[in-house]
């Protein structure tokens, strides 16, 4: 059953890949804002249908209001730093940021869940820390927003996730779900009039596509964690760096340089030293990369722990 849930999860990063290359093509044209507020109004019909079948008791009103509030706000973050992110930096470089999440939820993991992180993975997180400065290169190149705002959609990934982590047991899907929506919709919704600009048919059809192929992918790395081991899903994310290197050179025209290569690759393996200590008895009580199955950069991304506790 590994197997098949490896290659479910496969395919579900090829199309997450191929999401983020849309978000890439209508970034050089429009806002992050006005890209979020659309993706979000095509998502909210594929994320109802998904909702009706929740038949959790209760309302729409957390249990953990604070809680709630801290993961809308980083959420809104994430999603609107790996829009800019993608728009101006290559897909290669972005993913290098944005795999330092893992390495983060570790550190966050310490204060808001009071997870022991013994020295082998806190040794991991300051190799993966120095991979990404590998990547960056201060001093070399230039930092720009986009760099800022790669770190930032991990940052940000990482506390929403810590915080599902820690509430998700106690709180619905729905409620998991929809605040975010919410608040991307109207805080993207609010910036429209100042950063608008017509779209024609076919930069509407690729918000479709962003809208219904991050809700597919959803879909079936939902399918993979039920029947395959997280341990053996989640190292998966990183055949996302193989999508962007391929779809960099052939649309983009983008060059992987030594700096992103060597930096990715400290950045991965630290990941995965991080996820197989998780995996092994009594190193970890939490495990918080390995219970984190949700992508979290697109304003309908599913709750992926959710619905598999249902």
């Amino acid at each position: 059953m590994n197997l098949k849930a490896v290659l479910l999860a496969l395919c579900a990063f090829g199309i997450y890949a191929t999401h983020d290359v849309a978000i890439k093509i209508l970034g050089g044209t429009f806002s992050p804002f006005q890209l979020i507020f659309f993706s979000t109004l095509f998502a909210f019909p594929l994320v109802a249908l998904m909702l009706m079948r929740d038949q959790t008791a209760g309302t729409l009103r957390p249990k953990n209001p604070w809680w709630i509030f801290a993961r809308t706000v980083a959420s809104v973050v994430t999603a609107l730093s790996a829009f800019y992110a993608f728009s101006v930096l290559p897909l290669a470089q972005t993913y290098a940021l944005l795999f330092a999440a893992p390495l983060l939820i570790t550190v966050l993991s310490i204060p808001i869940l009071g997870e022991r992180v013994g020295w082998r993975r806190g040794i991991a997180v300051i190799v993966g820390l120095a991979g990404v400065i590998v990547v960056l290169r201060p001093g070399v190149t230039e930092l720009g927003l986009g760099h800022i705002a790669g770190l930032a959609s991990a940052m940000g990934n990482a506390v929403a996730s810590v915080i599902v982590r820690r509430v998700g047991r106690e709180e619905r899907p729905i409620v998991l779900m929809i605040y975010p929506m919410i608040a991307n919709f109207v805080l993207m919704g609010a910036m429209l009039p100042l950063v608008y600009k017509p779209m024609e048919l076919t930069d509407i059809g690729l918000i479709a596509v962003i809208a219904s192929f991050g809700f597919v992918a959803g879909l079936l790395m939902i399918a993979a964690y039920r029947i395959g081991e997280a341990a053996i899903v989640a190292p998966m994310q990183y055949s996302q760096i193989l999508w962007a290197t391929a779809y960099g050179y052939l649309i983009f025209n983008d060059k992987l340089d030594t700096a992103t290569i060597i930096g990715a690759g400290i950045i991965i393996a630290s990941g995965l030293f991080i996820v197989f200590r998780e995996s092994s008895s009594g190193t970890s009580r939490n495990t918080p990369v390995l219970r984190t199955r949700t992508r979290g950069i697109g304003p309908g991304s599913l709750n992926i722990s959710a619905f598999l506790r249902r």
